[in-house]
């Protein structure tokens, strides 16, 4: 989906939340996955979000799900970097991302915010249940925290599913990508954002991202 195409549904769409997401980045038809070569939901599995553009962090509400507790958590955060993964239980590619996810995650550890995210409304009226969320998160293999944005708060960058981010502690975004990643290609983006909160010079903005 170009961005064009996404400026004018935000015209004819008006407020962004919950359903109104699905509407502005598309339903989750049949037609809509695996269109990339790299699987993604997207067009063209291009960059999904603005690299070097920053976030004000805000707080996500957190689920009761398998590695991951009730509450809410500041996103990105400020004492570490951020990674986030952007799903929707609709998405097929978001499936086949999760066992890279797992890995990166067991890789990684705390030294990051590790954080799925998905804009799905959430509820016994929303696109899903709870309870389906967190049916969807243990049979495909989740072990970190998942977070709720229907108010597109964070997501409101997101064009296509999954999308993964790196974000700083400043809340700059420092890579975004959508499509299927590896988990090599995942922890190598976050040790740059890393090596970079360490003083090192290395740079994920060098590569792996386009300009808006």
């Amino acid at each position: 989906m170009q961005r064009r195409d996404i400026l004018a549904g935000l015209g004819s769409v008006g407020i962004i939340g919950g359903a109104g997401v699905a509407a502005v980045y598309g339903l989750p038809t049949g037609d809509d996955f695996g269109d990339g070569a790299d699987g993604s939901t997207g067009d063209d599995g291009s960059d999904g979000g603005d690299g070097g553009d920053s976030y004000d962090s805000v707080e996500i509400e957190t689920v009761d799900a398998p590695g991951s507790e009730a509450g809410t958590v500041l996103v990105p955060a400020t004492d570490r970097p951020t990674f986030v993964d952007f799903f929707g239980t609709w998405c097929p590619p978001c499936k086949e991302q999760m066992p890279a996810l797992a890995e990166a995650h067991e890789r990684i550890g705390d030294e990051v915010l590790f954080i799925s995210i998905t804009s799905e409304s959430v509820g016994e009226d929303g696109m899903v249940t709870e309870a389906e969320l967190v049916e969807w998160w243990d049979e495909h293999g989740g072990q970190w925290t998942v977070g709720l944005d229907p108010a597109a708060q964070l997501s409101y960058r997101v064009t296509s599913y999954p999308t993964a981010m790196t974000i700083d502690t400043s809340g700059r975004i420092r890579w975004s990508d959508s499509g299927i990643k590896t988990a090599d290609e995942i922890v190598s983006k976050i040790e740059a954002v890393l090596d970079l909160e360490d003083g090192g010079e290395s740079d994920p903005d060098s590569e792996g991202t386009e300009d808006a």
